[in-house]
């Protein structure tokens, strides 16, 4: 009998549980967001990297296209190119962003929300806006040319200034996060053995966030090096690999040869990717259960030196966007500058009309709506549902993929993805249903790991309750989980609204006549020569995201007092 009992107890173990219902119905969910994103994302990258070993009549001819890149002196270039104005720009917006997020966490400054808002502005700007105002501030015609000592913003230059504007909000979030907290007690420590201010920030502000640091460093090289608007305005002829794409595909109609400078360009923001997660991995808690929360002691010489610093870089954000919102409504540059607003007359400019800004709205919309239902809910399942750990970690690699993908890489993929001829996917080619997959999956990561974080702020014990309580799964997720995870829902859909309205890279190879779009529509109205109606059309952009922003954090203020109200004693 012992021998017997025993026996049974080791087999038990083995047994293994009964799947229910619920649990197959929570897999099949599960795998049909897997199986969006494997025809969305590694299907449209299989598709490209094997274009790139065929010729133009499809015929498979190994290494021949990377050879003839890599012996062509003008695309070759393009390489270094690329890793020269990428690396300047990540040592200045990185320095830039480290000392103005120190100022708004680690001083007793004035104004520190107004400097916050203001950092944040390009956010709301397709990247070709800024640099279609360097144009007018530092181009031939410019008004303050002169400042540029005889060097043209056609170039490199421009190239580092627009990305620093451009990316500066990315980077400062981040910073911003890394500073957020930190143990006051390290700074007592410091003080109470005599450290100088100097060797306090080396040795005790600088390791804490040296994690943050080296992950703003790669996020600011994947944005700049895979931008196409900026170098597209101001680059002239020094060309980058994002405009050669560009170039192969629209003005060459060389899909071959742009599938292999996509390849390339994949490849550092891989590298990228892979090397800002493993940082990541290394990072440790930089707070414990006994911490004291830093609270920053005024100091009239660091705040108003730091409020001078923000000041500046607050005053040349802000001078950016008005010289583009001053540029869309003088009438003839520079020689009649009384405002008006014959450049908002679009139906009567080359890019697509007013059709373009409300297609943009219909598909920021759409991904907004579609784009966070389909991510929370892949999160949900990933994060909390039972057993399927192979499916889940598969499906975890899948979200993640996205991220590492520059943009211009996914639209060109999905051409040859959803164009080909034998693809019964076809008829999604050049309509809006194509816009909005291509924008929701190019977002995806961000908006995944943001619903994941909040899920993890969420004890598993809601649905072992609710489990031995006999309650379905959706009954908890609908009445639990999702009024719980609303700030981060909220978040999610206001982050793809406003990169939905932004962007231009994705979008730029799948539009058509009948779904061009705002961003879009800047493009092709500075190629054009239609210059100030382009800089008014991105200024519609930026104030439908503003009116947006404004909109919604009104009507949330309501829903939040509602479903957050628990948080309150």
């Amino acid at each position: 009998m012992a021998n017997g009992t025993a026996t049974t107890a080791n087999a038990a173990p083995l047994i293994k549980p009964k799947v229910s219902g619920e649990d197959w119905i929570m897999r099949a969910v599960l795998m049909g967001i897997a199986l969006y994103l494997l025809i969305s994302i590694v299907l449209p990258l299989y598709a490209i990297l094997s274009k790139s070993f065929k010729n133009a009549d499809g015929v498979f001819v190994g290494l021949a296209n990377y050879v003839n890149f890599f012996s062509t002196p003008a695309l070759f270039w393009s390489i270094q190119n690329s890793l020269t104005v990428t690396l300047i720009c990540c040592v200045i917006v990185v320095t830039l962003a480290f000392i103005y997020a120190y100022a708004l966490t680690r001083t007793c400054m004035p104004l520190k929300g107004l400097f916050k808002g203001v950092a944040l502005l390009p956010i709301l700007m397709p990247s070709l806006l800024p640099a279609i105002s360097l144009v007018y501030l530092f181009g031939n015609q410019g008004i303050i040319k002169e400042w540029l000592f005889g060097y043209e913003i056609y170039g490199p230059i421009g190239i580092v200034m627009g990305e620093c504007f451009y990316v500066f909000p990315h980077v400062l979030t981040i910073m911003l996060i890394a500073m957020a907290n930190s143990d006051a007690r390290l700074y007592e420590a410091s003080d109470a053995l005599g450290a100088s201010k100097i060797k306090t920030f080396f040795t005790v502000t600088l390791p804490s966030v040296r994690y943050g640091v080296v992950s703003a460093f790669f996020v600011c090289f994947t944005l700049v090096i895979t931008d196409f608007g900026v170098p597209k305005v101001v680059g002239g002829k020094y060309n980058v690999l994002a405009t050669d794409i560009y170039k192969q595909v629209v003005g060459r109609q060389d899909f071959e040869m742009g599938a292999v400078v996509s390849m390339v360009l994949l490849l550092p923001a891989l590298f990228a990717f892979a090397a800002d997660r493993l940082v990541q991995r290394k990072q440790v808690a930089l707070l414990s259960a006994r911490a004291v929360p830093y609270q920053p002691k005024k100091n009239a010489g660091v705040d108003y030196g730091m409020l001078a610093f923000c000041g500046v870089i607050g005053f040349i954000l802000v001078s950016i966007l008005a010289m583009a919102a001053y540029a869309s409504f003088a009438t003839f540059w520079p020689y009649n500058l009384s405002l008006s607003l014959k450049h908002y007359a679009f139906e009567m400019m080359d890019g697509g009309g007013w059709d373009a800004y409300y297609n943009s709205i219909e598909m920021a919309a759409w991904t907004a709506v579609i784009g966070t239902a389909m991510v929370f809910t892949g999160a949900y399942l990933v994060e909390k549902s039972k057993g399927f750990h192979t499916g889940r970690a598969a499906m975890q690699l899948l979200c993640m993929v996205p991220m590492a993908v520059p943009g211009l890489v996914l639209g060109l993929a999905y051409v040859f993805f959803f164009n080909a001829p034998d693809n019964p996917l076809g008829f999604l080619y050049h309509t809006m249903p194509i816009l909005v997959i291509c924008t929701v999956t190019h977002f995806y990561t961000v908006s995944h790991l943001t619903a994941v974080t909040a899920l993890k702020q969420l004890d598993a014990e809601f649905e072992s309750v609710s489990q031995s309580l006999k309650v379905p799964f959706y009954k908890t997720f609908f009445r639990i989980t999702v009024p719980v995870c609303m700030p981060a829902i909220l978040d999610i859909s206001m982050y793809l609204f406003v990169n939905a309205m932004t962007t231009v890279s994705a979008v730029v190879f799948l539009y058509s006549p009948d779904t061009a779009l705002a961003s879009v529509a800047i493009l092709n109205m500075d190629d054009a020569g239609d210059v100030a109606p382009a800089a008014a059309m991105g200024m519609m952009i930026v104030g439908t995201a503003a009116a947006v922003r404004l909109v919604h954090a009104g009507l949330t203020r309501g829903i939040l007092g509602r479903t957050q109200a628990w948080r309150k004693r």
